[in-house]
């Protein structure tokens, strides 16, 4: 269901720019500037994988953040994105899994505060309709070796 852009007006907006592929850059005007390459190589560059964990754990964190100023609480939430490139029966996919922490709050506000802030931030929002993300709340983070085809 598409959002009525009457109704909401975009509040800001930008544009990201990759013009030669993966073996090259993506860029921001006037902003981050980005070296690329693909994740099954040893060339310098960050990938499309890394982007979208990036987006997720910062977007997750920074509605936290808000929910926590909110409360009148301390900002001690954490949140580490895992990416997983896999193969399917068409191609690629990704498996998604952001990891939240919040140190300093008892489990069932915690709860309740992942549970709002993934139905609030934008970014977990645009991703929530796949079965391969998933947001979880975790004591510890998982410790996470790299897979390299």
């Amino acid at each position: 269901m598409a959002i009525d852009r009457e109704k909401f007006p975009p509040r800001y907006r930008t544009v990201a720019i990759n013009d030669d592929g993966l073996e090259s850059h993506s860029y921001i005007p006037g902003g981050l500037d980005a070296l690329t390459s693909s994740p099954t190589n040893d060339k310098p560059g960050a990938n499309p994988e890394q982007f979208v964990g990036l987006a997720l754990s910062t977007c997750l964190n920074a509605t936290l953040e808000a929910i926590e100023e909110r409360k009148g609480i301390p900002h001690t939430s954490q949140v580490h994105t895992i990416v997983e490139m896999a193969r399917d029966t068409r191609g690629l996919q990704f498996y998604v899994t952001a990891q939240v922490r919040i140190p300093g709050v008892d489990q069932a506000t915690a709860e309740a505060m992942v549970d709002l802030a993934e139905r609030r931030c934008p970014v977990a929002k645009l991703l929530s309709g796949s079965d391969n993300v998933h947001v979880e709340l975790v004591k510890e983070f998982s410790s996470v070796e790299a897979v390299t085809d």
